[in-house]
């Protein structure tokens, strides 16, 4: 498989980027300016992770990338502009956040005229408090030619974008852009959690591109679990043990009537799914042999922090810059009690693979996983536009042949 060109803005801990380059696209550059989030793709590379060991990163702002230096045309341009300015757990300042990098990902696109982009950023950007903001940052990426004036506030660069829009009816000018909230666990990915996804296509290329159907549901892991038992029989769990089908599942078969939901699509992916192989991290002598799977002591529940219980897909892992620390990201079990996920463990909710280190404290990896993309759900993106991509250039050297 060829490969195709790509650069990121704002890589982390490479959640994204890995999802982009087996997608087959090759990295010309990523930039993050976090030294945490370099040092761990850098001692990934240092240990020989095949994935990563090819990758031109730059530890600098993005602000201060000079685009001139990248050669040649870029394909795709990805990234997720820190999304703590619109995050719900966050302090909602948006766009007057200084953390707002939705400017620098215009002037990339601008400067870089990229074949296609892809941008992922937190679901409380679609929210009511920043709706125009979140129309003003589709228009600018489908008119990247059309600039902000110096000193000219975001909202009077609105209105001039929609003028524009109104008076131009020749799209080869721009972007194709579409965006859609996905919930990760509908790609297979052992948690809920929803993210806003931006793609963008260059209007010249006369591309036609959709998100791809989810391929996983929950009411097809209610069959396998209530109705057929399947689950459970996977995992080994004699009848005795198994829990008792909740009173709302069963009001509701009873209210539908059994159907073959489960024949269609595959079910989500739990915690048990993800991490039932990995040995008890109390068991210090079993855990030790796992790189990252280490006990941290101390979890505890507090309200609206109880934990992801083992039979559903873990709750949203969160980056742990807000609340009692930790959060979320703790495993529940059936009597009440709570731990903490290992490093490894909450890597493989997020998809990382499993021979990607995280050399950082529990804190700080677990703000590096946290804030990542899961790179199953990357991959399934970053594939569907490359083929789109493919189809373009077959077209294209057909036409030209003719």
């Amino acid at each position: 498989m060829s490969k195709f060109k790509s650069l990121e803005l704002f890589t982390g801990a490479g959640g994204l980027a890995m999802g982009c380059d087996r997608a087959g696209f090759q990295h010309q550059a990523l930039v993050e300016r976090d030294k945490h989030s370099c040092n761990t793709i850098r001692e990934n590379q240092r240990r020989g992770m095949r994935l990563v060991s090819d990758w031109y990163l730059h530890q600098m702002d993005v602000a201060d990338f000079d685009y001139s230096d990248v050669r040649g045309e870029i394909d795709l341009l990805a990234g997720g502009p820190p999304c703590q300015p619109f995050s719900i757990g966050g302090n909602h300042h948006g766009y007057l956040d200084k953390r707002d990098m939705f400017p620098e990902f215009f002037r990339a696109v601008r400067e870089l005229n990229p074949q296609a982009f892809l941008i992922e950023n937190v679901r409380g950007l679609v929210r009511r408090n920043f709706i125009n903001y979140f129309q003003y940052i589709l228009l600018q990426l489908n008119y990247p030619e059309v600039q902000p004036k110096a000193d000219e506030s975001w909202a009077d660069h609105l209105v001039r974008l929609e003028q524009y829009q109104h008076s131009h009816t020749n799209d080869e000018l721009g972007y194709r852009v579409t965006w859609q909230l996905l919930n990760a666990a509908d790609y297979g990915v052992p948690q809920k959690r929803e993210r806003v996804f931006i793609v963008g296509l260059r209007s010249d290329l006369q591309a036609k591109w959709s998100f791809p159907e989810p391929t996983h549901t929950e009411e097809a892991l209610i069959w396998h679990k209530w109705i057929t038992g399947e689950y459970w029989e996977r995992h080994g769990i004699a009848k005795l043990y198994r829990p008792e089908m909740p009173t709302k599942i069963r009001d509701r078969y009873q209210r539908k009537g059994a159907s073959l939901i489960g024949s269609i699509t595959s079910p989500w992916l739990t915690v048990r799914d993800a991490i039932a192989d990995l040995p008890p991290p109390e068991n210090s002598i079993l855990a030790a042999e796992i790189p990252n799977h280490i006990y941290i002591p101390g979890a505890r529940s507090y309200p609206g922090h109880t934990g992801s219980p083992w039979d559903e897909p873990a709750k949203t892992l969160k980056a742990g810059v807000h609340g009692v620390p930790g959060g979320e990201n703790m495993l529940a079990f059936p009597d009440g009690q709570v731990r903490y996920f290992t490093v490894r463990e909450a890597a493989r909710l997020q998809t990382f693979p499993d021979d990607y280190y995280f050399p950082s404290t529990w804190g700080e990896s677990m703000r590096q996983i946290g804030n990542a993309v899961p790179v199953n759900l990357a991959y399934i993106i970053a594939t569907s536009i490359r083929t789109h991509l493919q189809e373009v250039q077959s077209s294209l050297k057909i036409e030209t042949a003719v």
